[in-house]
Order: structure tokens, then sequence, then C-alpha cells
């Protein structure tokens, strides 16, 4: 698999980044076949948080085998420091590790959860002090995620972002504006940047959802391909992070395994067809459904 510096990291992270949210409902027996399938296809990045319900539980015990493969990021999504504290010190027993390599505060969708989370981010910015985390960053799902991510970025000189790029959501123009705005000081600050939700298809709405997912993922390995292919074709992106649905993942995960970059008029028909047939799938607190109910 291709690979892309993360900016000032200076990781060379594989272009699909294991999702973590993939293991939720894992054992450590259960969650070894797509760990040990994603290392083998050339993944060398995990993302995995403790809101991914048994995933931190289930990777641990397979860490200090495969620790020096990977990339290891982690996040957390307490606004409170004492809080905050804890999280980080559950996490790093969890995952049986020491030290990670990448500490993100989690879900800033928008400069108000920015302002909620200062006491967090000095957590995360101490534990860069400590040696608990050699980079750290922000992530965030939902429309707003982009300008607070700017603001994140400015306001503590943080080292990667991670946001929502996909063809439906590429056709809201203004989206599209504080896309742009981020990405350029991403580029002037040398920050690395990963995107998530590459195969978005539409809310669940009233259907029964079938997949591990709180939101529908594309179902054809074309779609699929297009949506991947989309994320690490738009300039400024380093790598996607697979979805949370351990089928759709594995077949992402083979798209970024064959990945070349759409032209410029195949990008313009994946946004235009995309607007055509979906509904958005943000915000999230009017769209999604629970992935593990």
């Amino acid at each position: 698999m291709q690979t892309r510096r993360l900016g000032r990291t200076d990781h060379d992270s594989s272009i699909a980044i294991l999702g973590g949210a993939a293991f939720a409902m894992d054992s450590p027996k259960e969650a070894e076949a797509l760990l040990y399938e994603a290392l083998d296809a050339g993944i060398n990045h995990l993302d995995i948080a403790p809101g991914y319900g048994a995933a931190e539980r289930a990777v641990g015990p397979h860490m200090k085998a495969i620790r020096q493969r990977l990339f290891l990021a982690c996040k957390t999504a307490e606004t409170e420091r004492d809080w905050a504290l804890r999280r980080l010190d559950r996490s790093l027993e969890r995952l049986q590790v020491d030290e990670l390599d990448l500490y993100q505060a989690h879900g800033v969708t928008s400069l108000e959860v920015l302002d909620q989370r200062d006491e967090a981010f000095q957590v995360i910015l101490e534990a860069r002090d400590r040696g608990l985390t050699r980079f750290v960053g922000v992530t965030g799902h939902d429309l707003g995620a982009p300008v607070a991510h700017l603001e994140a970025i400015r306001r503590y000189d943080l080292d990667t972002v991670m946001f929502p790029v996909f063809p439906s959501i590429w056709a809201d123009p203004a989206y599209r504006a504080d896309v742009d705005a981020l990405l350029a000081e991403c580029a002037e600050r040398d920050v690395g940047v990963m995107v998530i939700k590459a195969v978005a298809w539409r809310p669940w709405g009233d259907r029964t959802p079938d997949a591990i997912s709180w939101y529908e993922p594309h179902r054809t390995d074309d779609a699929i391909e297009r949506g991947v292919r989309f994320a690490l074709s738009t300039p400024g992106v380093h790598a996607f992070c697979t979805p949370s649905d351990p089928a759709t993942a594995r077949r992402a995960i083979w798209a970024a395994s064959r990945y070349e970059p759409l032209t410029p008029e195949e990008r313009t028909s994946a946004v235009a067809d995309a607007d055509a047939d979906a509904d958005a799938i943000f915000p999230v607190a009017e769209k999604a459904v629970s992935a593990w109910r």
C-alpha cells in the first residue's frame, strides 16, 4: 500500500488508516483477523478511541507483538482535566503500551466545543511534554469541524487534524470553503491531514441498519473505491480512516491497496452524482443512528 508523509510527524503513514471502531464489539481473539489482515495489506497506522466500545481492550493484548509496526493514535472526548487524565491512563493501560504516537481531542465540531475542551487540550499537550505521546491533534465529525480545527491548530499548534471528506459533503460550497481554508493553514504549518467518512452514503432514515455504522456506507465495490479515491485525491489530504463496519473496512482497504487518483473530471462527476442521489448524513445529532445498539 502507498504511504504519504503525515505532515511534521514525519511518519510515512499508509494511505489507509485502520479505524479502531471496527473492533468495537470484538474480543481480543475476534479482533485478530482484521488486525493482521490490515497489517498484511500494508497498513501501518491505527486510530482508536475509548469511545469505540470494546476496541481498546480487544486490540491491547496484541500490541506487544505489533507495536513496532504501527503508528498508534488514540483520542479523548473529555472536557474536564481530572477526567481527561484518568482517560489517558486508562487508554494506555487497556492498549498495554507506555506511550502513544498521536493523542487527539476527539469530536471537536464547533468553536463552542473547542472552548469547552481547553482543559482536555492542556492534558494532551502535557502528555506530549511527559513523553506519553509524541504528537497531538484534533478530530471531529460534522459540518463545523473544519472551522473548529482551523482555530485549534492556531490556538494549540497541533500536529494533525482529522475531519470528513466525501463527495456529497464536498458539494456543499460553504463546507468546501471551510475545508480549503483549513487545508491552506495545514500546508503552511506542515500539519498532517487525515479524513473520515470516505465511503459514507446516506443516513439510515427509516431503514433498519445492517452494517455497524451510524450512517449507511456505500454497498458496491465501485462506489467504495470511488469514495476512497475521492478522499485521497483531495489536494492536501494524506490519508483516510477506514469505516467502523468491519466488512466495509475490508473493502475500503482493498480499494486503498489499488489506489489511483481521480482526474479532475472524475472528481467533478463524483460530486455531481452524490449531490443528486444522497441525503446528507450531517448534522450528526439529527441523522445518526447508534452503530452498536
